[in-house]
């Protein structure tokens, strides 16, 4: 596991310190550790909901696997 050094404004800090004493994490680097994960998996379930609105919109690509893929062989 590799460290990473972040400067953070005393808001930040503070938040961070107050997440903690909550017991959203045991210390200050497993609640930015628990906050990018959930950063990570917003992001996931964001592109899914994107794909979704693409597939709606009728931008999705359609046809069979199989016989595209004999396009490029």
């Amino acid at each position: 596991m590799s460290t990473l050094s972040v400067p953070l404004n005393p808001t930040l800090e503070a938040f961070i310190e107050s997440m903690v004493k909550a017991g959203r994490g045991h210390n200050k680097s497993a609640v930015v550790r628990n906050a990018l994960e959930k950063y990570a998996e917003d992001e996931a379930v964001e592109a899914v909901m994107r794909s979704m609105r693409e597939v709606k919109a009728g931008k999705a690509l359609g046809g069979d696997l199989d016989d595209l893929a004999t396009l490029f062989t």
